[in-house]
């Protein structure tokens, strides 16, 4: 089966409903939606505090129970919804089917893990169309191969079955000042403060994109008519050796590279990075790869230069 990939122009979005919107980027695109004059509604379990005051509306739900969605969409209608909390593929059918009628388009946060490890992969070597999803719940998926199967079974749920236009953003590694994992700054503090970091395999490659460009490109694949998966971000690769290369150059440090100790959040069973040729033929330009890890790194340094004073 062949995924069709549909290029158009500009859609009226007026309202969006997010399926979370309150941690990293997805705080965000609520902040770049509220500035472009968009009606905005978060669904959220309601247990993390937000800043938004009385400029969106709040809706409880958890995704998890079918029958919270269902009491808290009831009468609503938004133009897109934003799905960035979704981890199995029952909560995408549940979100799915509950919004049937009540959505215009559907932006799923999708992920470079439904590719197989490998070097910028492109969006036409992982077809949904052709994935047979098995309905599971969260708790049923663990480590990286259960959330390559949890995204990979969404999509395959959402472009098979759903009755309007969607997109999958399928975002290489998020980084920024704001990126609450701290797995870039892990790197960085092991080298500045002269302990070990576990670098079992150093060819292994990734792609990055910044916060701020995720969630800019999440809103525009709100209100484009483009349909279908899509990689963004910075252009090309970089692997561990080189990140720890830029590390000790701009630190001034030599890093304490073991294969076994402090082993780096980065380090798989093979390189995760993505060719980013589609999203810049439609217009989309992303900060460069070096100028993006370069100032996370400067950022740390400093970061912990002045905390020690």
């Amino acid at each position: 089966m062949k995924l069709n990939i549909s290029i158009g122009g500009l859609f009226s979005m007026n309202s969006a409903l997010i399926l979370g919107g309150t941690q990293f980027f997805g705080k965000k695109l609520v902040h770049i939606l509220l500035d472009k004059g968009v009606k905005v509604t978060i669904a959220t379990r309601g247990t993390t505090p937000d800043s938004f005051g009385d400029q969106v509306e709040r809706l409880i739900i958890n995704r998890e129970d079918r029958a919270s969605l269902e009491k808290a969409f009831t009468t609503k209608h938004w133009d897109v919804v934003y799905d960035q909390t979704c981890y199995s593929s029952e909560e995408a059918r549940d979100a799915m089917e509950v919004l049937d009628g009540k959505v215009g388009r559907y932006v799923f946060t999708s992920s470079q893990a439904v590719y197989d490890f490998g070097h910028l992969r492109s969006e036409s070597e992982f077809n949904p169309l052709a994935f047979q999803p098995e309905l599971k719940k969260r708790n049923e998926y663990s480590g990286i191969t259960g959330y390559q199967e949890a995204k990979r079974a969404a999509e395959a749920i959402l472009f098979q079955n759903s009755n309007v236009p969607v997109v999958a953003v399928r975002f290489p590694i998020v980084v920024g000042k704001d990126d609450y994992t701290n797995r870039l700054k892990f790197h960085v503090d092991k080298i500045v403060q002269g302990e070990p970091i576990g670098i079992p395999n150093p060819s292994l490659r990734f792609s990055f994109i910044e916060s701020s460009e995720a969630a800019a490109f999440l809103y525009e694949m709100g209100r484009s008519t483009f349909e279908g998966p899509i990689n963004p971000g910075s252009q090309g690769d970089i692997s561990l050796k080189e990140l720890i290369d830029v590390i000790e150059v701009r630190s001034n440090k030599v890093a304490n590279v073991s294969r076994d100790i402090n082993i780096s959040p980065y380090s798989m069973e093979g390189s995760f990075s993505v060719n980013t040729n589609l999203a810049s033929s439609l217009g989309f330009k992303f900060k460069p790869l070096d100028e993006l890890i370069g100032g996370l790194i400067n950022y740390y340094i400093q970061t912990q230069a002045e905390t020690i004073k």
